[in-house]
Order: structure tokens, then sequence, then C-alpha cells
């Protein structure tokens, strides 16, 4: 047996994974270290005894949908009283009317865990506010999801120790505190200056779990700035820097939020040579929204590397999925909701003309058509083309090859200056 051969076996063997799935074109493993989703194909299913799919399913073509979404993103509240001014749900501190209580969450947690769902990431508005949302990253722990979390830092001491407590029972596989840049960066994103309080709850959560990051929404006003964020995130001892886009959406759809805050088309071409550097420099492990995908094939990387990377454009209504408060279903935490709830989802998926343009990409459209990418990078953020172009299946406005295939052929596209 080949070296890379024995060495695959042993990594989905020991320690025991926590979880596999089968697909149309082999199946999931859910490995306990590396935290990883590994994808495999039949014959490396086959060869680790995992030779038993459902009826029919390894019986056709290997291609289509996903058999579930691989995590779902559940926003638990829109209760939050920081007022960013980009928020992308518009949360206040009232919350939303008829928000879902710990029992309907609960009970759409076996419906994903049913599915075969691996990941929740939960989130808000500010979900530690609720006193319950421990029991709910236990209950989904129970069901065999891995929930992680996401938390603005913006609270008192009680909700702190809180949170550290639960972290450090394990509860969660990663939290991540929304931080938008150090100083002066920081409050010119959310339009406040929360840096100290959210830097405390970084310092309290690291120490109670070494699984803490940052989460960086990357815009016009902090790009600059990077360098100053990663130095943090290392002094800290983080675990990661997830970068986001900055996406038309809550607050941040107004006009004028919108414009003062998304990149420019110059911060977009260089974000992956920043990224690259920043990371070598100081050894920081960091992970890219997907709507970046646009701005990284920008730069032509062999495309075989992007999808051994497994590096994809929108994968809203794919990979993932997103539930509302009020338990609407959605295909990213970003989108309008479709005609479900969350709890609804096994019997939405495979509906004819599910999440509508989040599976439809821009194919037949210039410069999408002829771009090599396309079946990784989908037409870029659906959700940006439906604020800017008034069409969710047009390509990603913002993509540096849209605007420069509107500049070659000198036709009038919104401009991203």
């Amino acid at each position: 047996m080949g070296l890379l051969r024995l060495l695959g076996r042993l990594l989905v063997r020991w320690p025991p994974p926590l979880g596999f799935r089968y697909e149309r074109f082999g199946g999931i493993v859910h490995l306990r270290w590396p935290r990883a989703l590994v994808f495999i194909d039949r014959e490396r299913s086959r060869d680790l005894g995992l030779d038993s799919p459902p009826p029919g399913m390894w019986d056709g073509s290997e291609q289509g949908p996903l058999s579930a979404p691989l995590e779902a993103h559940l926003q638990l509240t829109n209760r939050c009283s920081a007022g960013c001014q980009g928020c992308y749900t518009g949360a206040s501190e009232r919350g939303l009317p008829r928000e879902w209580d710990l029992s309907a969450w609960r009970q759409a947690i076996d419906r994903l865990a049913g599915m075969g769902v691996f990941h929740l990431a939960l989130g808000g508005g500010e979900s530690a506010l609720l006193p319950w949302l421990g029991e709910v990253a236990a209950y989904a722990r129970s069901r065999g999801l891995v929930p992680n979390l996401t938390t603005s830092g913006l609270y008192d001491d009680t909700v702190v120790e809180r949170l550290s407590r639960w972290a450090s029972a394990g509860l969660f596989g990663q939290i991540n505190v929304s931080i938008d840049g150090v100083g002066e960066d920081y409050a010119a994103v959310r339009g406040f200056d929360g840096f100290q309080q959210a830097d405390r709850a970084v310092r309290v959560l690291r120490r109670a779990s070494r699984h803490v990051g940052i989460n960086c929404v990357v815009t016009r006003r902090n790009f600059a700035g990077l360098d100053r964020l990663f130095a943090y995130a290392r002094t800290r001892r983080l675990r990661e820097v997830e970068l986001l886009r900055f996406k038309p959406s809550g607050r941040g759809a107004r006009s004028e939020t919108y414009a003062a805050l998304r990149c420019t088309d110059e911060q977009n071409r260089a974000l992956l040579p920043t990224v690259l550097s920043l990371a070598r420099r100081h050894r920081m492990r960091v992970r890219l929204d997907c709507s970046f995908t646009p701005m990284v094939v920008w730069h032509q990387p062999p495309p075989e590397l992007v999808r051994w990377l497994a590096i994809y454009g929108c994968v809203g209504g794919d990979l993932l999925i997103a539930g509302k408060p009020n338990g609407a279903l959605a295909a990213c935490s970003f989108a309008p909701p479709v005609e479900a709830t969350i709890d609804e989802t096994p019997r939405y998926w495979h509906r004819d003309g599910a999440f509508a343009a989040f599976r439809s990409w821009p194919s037949a459209r210039a410069p999408c058509s002829g771009c090599t990418y396309l079946p990784l990078c989908r037409g870029g953020c659906r959700v940006v083309a439906a604020h800017v172009v008034g069409d969710a299946t047009a390509p990603d406005p913002e993509c540096p090859r849209v605007i420069a295939h509107g500049v070659s052929t000198r036709r009038r596209l919104p401009v991203i200056s």
C-alpha cells in the first residue's frame, strides 16, 4: 500500500472520526483531529469499509446537490444593544417579535441532525445574552453536531463569565469574537469605540479555551489596518483570523453605509497578496469568507489547487443554510428568507427551484460564461448582485474580472470605486 494511502487511512481512523455521511461522490468524513470535513470518493470510501450507502445513492451520476448542508447558521436572536452602523441584521435592544425559544430551536436541531448536518454556527444579534445559549450548545453536542459561536463581546462581566464557563466546559468547537480592527479602525467600521470591551472578552475567553479567534469584516476603512489586527491576534495567542466581506444587508444595506464601507476595487485586488503576506509574517491561520472567492481567483491560481483547498464561491443553499430568529429558513445569513422554516429543511432541500438564484450560477452571462473558475467561484456573492444590480442571478458586480470586463467592453456597469 502506498504511503499516502496508508496515511489517509490512519487519518480517518485514529482518533475515531466524529461522523461520516454518504454522498453521491462517496462521502464526507468529520475528523476529530485535525478538525476538518474531508470529502472522499467512492473508491476511498470502499477502501475504508464505508461501503453501505443508502439504496440508489451510488448508482447514478456523482453530480448534484449534497444530501444535506454541511452547516447551519442559526441567528438565535436579533437582540443586541450595540447599534453597529453596518449590522447585517439591523439588530436592536428589543429584538424581533415572535423569536423562537429554546424548545423550537431544539426541534430544529433534531431535524438538522437527522439530515446529517455537521456544524452549527450560533450567532445573533448577540446570542450570548440568552441565558439558555449553553443549553442549545449542549443539546447540539448530544445530537452529534459541533456548535461554534460568534460573539461581539459587548456586554457586562456577568455575561462574559457565564460564556467563559460554557467555553471551559468544552461546549463550543470554536468561539470567534467580532473585532473589525484595532483601536480607531474598530470605531471607523462600527461607528463607536468598543475595542476595549471586545478585547476584555477575548482575554477572558482565551483563558477558558484555546479555540478562540477573531471575526473581522473587511471594509475600505480598516483594510490598511489588517497588519495591526493580525499582530493583535498573535499577541493574544488566538487560533485564527476569519475575514468576512462587507455585504449590503440589514443596516449595511443603507446606500450611504454601503458606499462608505464596501472595499474599493483596488483593495479587492490586493486582498489575496495582503492576506498571504500577513499570515506568513504573523504565523496566523486565516479563513476567508466564501464571497471573497472572486478576489482570490482574480490572481489566477491553478484551478486544481483552488479545488484541492476547497475554495468555493457562494455556497448558500448548498454547503450552508441559515435560520432567522423567528425560524425562517434562508440560503445564508444575509439572504431573504424562503417559504419554509429551518425545521422544514429536510422537506424543502430537494424541492425543485429550492433557494432559487443561490443554486443557479450566472453561467450564460459574460464574463462568467468564459471564466475558467466559474465552477469554483459560482458567480460570486448573490446578495451583492441583488443589491447592486437588482438581480441575484447576475455576476458579482464587485468581482475584479467583472469590473475589468465592464471597462474593456465600455458597458455601463455599477461603479465600484
